[in-house]
């Protein structure tokens, strides 16, 4: 097994710990992630570790082509079928054993979507970030090293020099200096608005541009 994918499945049944704590009330709750309760988000993790292309590939058709919409259908639908106690469990069993997608998805964009979903459902009850620092670091690198398609991180990084306060992590350019938590940096680079009066720099105005 690779580093990746070490990391990758340390890290979720982690969180399969910590979400066991969250209550019923606060998976109905809104989370930082645009359309979509706690519950959802939870749905949406089991999804990317299980789903079939076809069935992406057909949610895209009814939406005319948008894998963002496709991809809320299917966490709205999942979490209406099951309950967050569930959806727990089944996200465990497939931490351990991937199916569909989730078996050749690269390790190192899993993790940095899912510790960024862990995130907004953190941040979205009022908590502090419980992931360690390394795993947040992997995903700074993966953020300002790789293109997504689906998270633009890399443009909204460009020519920033990137500073974690919190981890021996950062990111050296040619341009203004953005400097925070590395939880607070991954959260604003993966698009979450909510983390930027936390930052400090002479770059934080550019960055907020780009979110």
């Amino acid at each position: 097994m690779s580093k990746s994918a070490d990391a990758l499945r340390d890290n979720d049944l982690r969180f399969a710990e910590l979400a066991r704590g969250i209550t019923a009330t606060q998976w109905a709750e809104p989370s930082l992630c645009a359309e979509w309760t706690n519950h959802d988000v939870l749905a949406h993790l089991v999804i990317g570790y299980s789903v079939a292309m076809t069935a992406i590939a057909a949610g895209m058709v009814r939406h005319r082509g948008s894998f963002n919409a496709a991809n809320t259908e299917l966490a709205h639908r999942l979490a209406a079928e099951r309950d967050p106690g569930e959806l727990i469990d089944e996200f465990t069993a497939l931490a351990l054993k991937p199916r569909g997608i989730g078996r050749v998805f690269p390790r190192r964009l899993l993790l940095g979507d899912h510790v960024i979903h862990e995130l907004d459902i953190s941040y979205a009850l009022g908590n502090e970030s419980a992931i360690p620092t390394a795993a947040i670091a992997a995903v700074l690198d993966t953020q300002v090293q790789v293109r997504n398609p689906f998270v633009p991180a890399a443009a909204r990084a460009r020519a920033l020099n990137l500073r974690a306060t919190d981890a021996q992590w950062s990111r050296h350019a040619d341009g203004p200096t953005v400097s925070g938590r590395a939880a607070h940096l991954a959260s604003v680079l993966a698009g979450r608005p909510w983390a930027l009066p936390h930052l400090t720099g002479d770059g934080v105005g550019v960055l907020t541009s780009r979110v």
